[in-house]
């Protein structure tokens, strides 16, 4: 499934599988984790809430989007709801190409529009106690 809300593990392996393809001779592969660190607070965890309805239609636009810039094989959008800890993946963008920079473009257009227009929120929970939502 290209575009996907989970509370499950992201498996890396098998976005790079959905990805792989005989046509393409690119697959760019993001992955956005759960840092201890944010500035100078210690992260305990992460927790991620979306309005899922219409958060699959923001992403659906996106991809369609991206797959009229770029020449794109196959594609995935993948971000995980609820808890988040540390070190594990909670988005995953995936793109396959012809050519690597349309890859990387893709992949970074994807990320950076998700993060701006998708509605998906994240409540970050410090070892201090402090808990903040963005």
């Amino acid at each position: 499934m290209p575009i996907r809300l989970s509370h499950s593990i992201l498996n890396i392996a098998d976005a790079f599988a959905f990805l792989q393809t005989e046509t393409a001779g690119a697959v760019d592969i993001f992955i956005g984790t759960t840092r201890r660190f944010t500035n100078e607070a210690e992260t305990q965890t992460l927790f991620y809430e979306a309005y899922e309805e219409m958060a699959l239609l923001e992403m659906q636009k996106l991809a369609d989007i991206a797959l009229q810039k770029w020449e794109i094989e196959k594609y995935l959008i993948w971000h995980r709801l609820g808890e988040v800890p540390l070190a594990e993946a909670s988005v995953v963008i995936g793109v396959a190409t012809k050519h690597r920079a349309a890859a990387f473009e893709a992949t970074k257009f994807l990320i950076d529009e998700l993060k701006i227009s998708v509605p998906i929120w994240k409540k970050e929970h410090f070892a201090n106690g402090n808990q903040t939502w963005q």
